[in-house]
C-alpha cells in the first residue's frame, strides 16, 4: 500500500510539474501577444466569453486568467463589465484540461517529453526554448497522469482505501472534498483531470459497484466553488473594482452550484443517462459533465451579468478612506502581496509610472506658476507631493528588480531596461520642479523682479515644455513610435528657446533691466527647463528594445 500510494503522490507531483511549467512558459513566450488580445476582445461580452474561454483553453490556466483578468481591472486598463465576459469564458476554457486527460495520449508521453528535453538541451534561441519548454511540460503532464493510472488499478484491491473513497456518495462530502482539494492545488483542472483518472480506474463506486456518476458530478460542481481562490487571493489588496471583479467569479460559481444542484436532486437519473450516452466511457463522462456545466452555467448567467455588476458594487462599496491615495503613500496598481500574475507585471508597473508622471506635471506646474507668477499658496503641496513621487520611484523600482521571478514574457522582459529609465527620468523631472519651486520662494523672500520679457519667455518655454512632457508620457502609456517624430520636434525647438532666452537675458542684464539675482534664477529656469526635455526625451524612446 505504501508503494501504490508513493507512486500516487509521486505522479500527481509530476501532473502538477507538468501543467505548472507548461503553462507559465506559455506565457512567458506568447503572454505579452495574448495579453494585448484579451484587452481587446472585452468591447462585447459576447465575444469577451470565447476570447476567455480560448485564451484559457491555450494558456491551460483559468486561475492565470482570472488573476491577468483582476490585474488589468486593477490597473485601470479594463473595467468591471468588461472582465465579465472573460470571467464567464475562462471558466469553460479550463475544461480542455479534462477532455485532453480523458484522450489516450499517456502512451507517447515519453516520446513528447524527449522531443522537448532535446531542443531545450541544444537550441540556443530564447523563443524556440520556451516552446521547447511548452513540450516538455505537456509531456511531463501526461507522464504523470500514466504513473497515477497505475497506482489507482492497485488502489482497487485495499479495501481500507476503497472504504475512503465511498464517502464521496455524500453530496455534501463529495462538494467540500472537491472544493478543499481544488482549493489547495489552486486549479479545478486538476481536479477534474484527478477525477477523471478515479472514474476511469473504478474507484469511485457505489454500493452496487458501478461508477457513482453523481457522486463525480457533486465533485465537479465543489471542485468549481474552489477555483474561484486565485481570484480572491489576487483581489485580497487591489482596488474595489478588482475585489469586484473577483466576487464576479464567486457568485458566478456559487450561483452555478445552487441551480446545478437543485436540477439534480429532481432530475439526476435523466442527467446522467444523457451525459452518458454521449460520452461511451467513465473517463469521457467527467470531462463532458464539467464542460456540459460550465456552459450551461455561461448560458443561464451571461443574460444576467449587469445585475451580478450591480450585486457586486452594492457588496464590495466604498470605505472610509480608501480613496485617500495622496494622503497615504501606497501603491495603487501593483499589488506586491497578492497573487502575481506574469502577464500582468508590465501592465500594473507602466501604471504606476504614468501615475507617478501625474504628480509630476501637477508639480512642475505649480512650481512654474509660483515662480513665474507668484502664486507661492502650493508651495507645501508640492513638497509633500514630491516626497510621494520619491517613495513610488523606490518601491517600483524594487518591484522590477523582483520581478523576474515571474518569468515574464519575452517582450515585458526586454521592455524592463526602458521601464527601469523611464521611473529615473520621471523622478528627476519631479526633481527640477522642485528646484523651481526652491527658486521661487528665493524669488520670494528676497523680493526679486523679473522683467515683463523675461517672465513672457518663461511662460512660453514653460508651455513647450509640458508639451513635450505630455507627448513623451502618451508615447511611453501606449507604445507609439509615430510620436517620436514630434518629440524630437519640440526638443528641438525648447533647445532653440534656451539659447534665445539666454542671449535676451544677456541684453537685458547689460541694460539694467533685470538684477544680478534674478538673472540667476532666469538663467538656473532655463536650463532646468532644458534638462526637464531631455529627460522627456529619454522617457519617450524607453520604450525602443535596449540595444545588446
Amino acid at each position: 500500500m505504501y508503494l501504490l500510494i508513493t507512486q500516487l503522490l509521486s505522479g500527481l507531483a509530476l501532473f502538477l510539474f507538468g501543467m505548472k511549467y507548461m503553462s507559465d512558459s506559455l506565457q512567458s513566450a506568447a503572454g505579452g501577444k495574448l495579453r494585448g488580445i484579451l484587452n481587446r476582445c472585452t468591447k462585447n461580452k459576447y465575444i469577451a466569453v470565447v476570447c476567455g474561454a480560448l485564451f484559457t483553453a491555450f494558456i491551460q490556466s483559468s486561475g492565470a486568467t482570472t488573476v491577468m483578468e483582476v490585474g488589468f481591472v486593477n490597473a485601470g486598463i479594463m473595467t468591471l463589465e468588461q472582465s465579465v465576459g472573460i470571467t464567464f469564458g475562462a471558466n469553460i476554457g479550463t475544461t480542455i484540461t479534462s477532455q485532453l486527460v480523458s484522450l489516450k495520449l499517456t502512451a507517447v508521453a515519453p516520446f513528447i517529453i524527449f522531443i522537448g528535453a532535446a531542443i531545450l538541451s541544444f537550441c540556443k534561441k530564447p523563443m524556440l526554448k520556451k516552446i521547447a519548454a511548452v513540450i516538455f511540460g505537456f509531456g511531463a503532464l501526461f507522464l504523470g497522469i500514466n504513473f497515477m493510472t497505475d497506482a489507482l488499478h492497485g488502489i482497487k484491491d485495499i479495501p481500507e482505501l476503497m472504504n475512503l473513497f465511498s464517502y464521496l456518495s455524500n453530496p455534501i462530502i463529495a462538494i467540500l472534498v472537491g472544493l478543499i482539494f481544488t482549493s489547495v492545488v489552486q486549479s479545478s483542472s486538476v481536479t477534474v483531470s484527478v477525477l477523471v483518472l478515479l472514474a476511469g480506474s473504478g474507484i469511485i463506486v457505489n454500493q452496487s459497484g458501478q461508477t457513482d456518476y453523481l457522486a463525480c458530478l457533486y465533485f465537479i460542481l465543489g471542485a468549481n466553488i474552489g477555483s474561484c481562490m486565485p481570484a480572491v487571493m489576487a483581489s485580497m489588496n487591489a482596488n474595489r473594482n478588482a475585489k469586484r471583479t473577483a466576487f464576479v467569479h464567486v457568485m458566478f460559481n456559487v450561483i452555478g452550484l445552487v441551480v446545478i444542484g437543485i436540477v439534480l436532486i429532481f432530475a439526476a437519473t435523466p442527467i446522467v443517462n444523457a451525459i452518458g450516452t454521449i460520452s461511451g466511457t467513465d473517463k469521457r463522462f467527467v470531462a463532458n459533465a464539467d464542460t456540459i456545466f460550465k456552459v450551461f452555467q455561461c448560458v443561464i448567467l451571461l443574460p444576467c451579468s449587469n445585475l451580478l455588476v450591480k450585486l457586486s458594487r452594492k457588496v464590495i462599496h466604498a470605505k472610509y478612506g480608501e480613496e485617500q491615495d495622496a494622503d497615504e503613500m501606497v501603491l495603487k496598481y501593483i499589488n506586491e502581496s497578492g497573487v502575481a500574475n506574469p502577464t500582468t507585471v508590465v501592465v500594473g508597473v507602466v501604471q504606476e509610472i504614468q501615475r507617478m508622471a501625474d504628480m509630476v506635471k501637477i508639480n512642475l506646474k505649480e512650481a512654474s506658476d509660483a515662480l513665474i507668477r507668484k502664486e507661492y499658496s502650493t508651495s507645501k503641496e508640492v513638497y509633500k507631493r514630491e516626497k510621494y513621487i520619491d517613495f513610488l520611484s523606490h518601491r517600483i523600482t524594487e518591484y522590477m528588480v523582483n520581478a523576474n521571478r515571474y518569468g515574464l514574457p519575452l517582450k515585458d522582459r526586454e521592455r524592463l531596461g526602458g521601464l527601469f529609465h523611464a521611473v529615473i527620468d520621471v523622478e528627476r523631472i519631479g526633481d527640477h520642479a522642485v528646484n523651481i519651486m526652491d527658486d521661487a520662494l528665493k524669488e520670494k523672500n528676497q523680493r526679486m523682479e523679473f522683467s515683463a520679457q523675461g517672465r513672457a519667455e518663461m511662460t512660453e518655454m514653460y508651455d513647450k515644455v509640458i508639451a513635450i512632457y505630455d507627448k513623451a508620457i502618451e508615447v511611453f502609456v501606449n507604445e507609439d513610435q509615430s510620436g517620436f517624430e514630434e518629440v524630437n520636434r519640440l526638443e528641438d525647438i525648447i533647445d532653440q528657446m534656451k539659447i534665445d532666452c539666454q542671449e535676451g537675458h544677456v541684453k537685458r542684464m547689460a541694460q539694467g533691466q533685470c538684477s544680478i539675482e534674478s538673472g540667476l534664477v532666469f538663467t538656473d529656469l532655463v536650463i532646468g527647463y532644458e534638462r526637464i526635455a531631455d529627460h522627456a526625451v529619454n522617457i519617450a524612446f524607453s520604450i525602443l528594445p535596449e540595444k545588446k
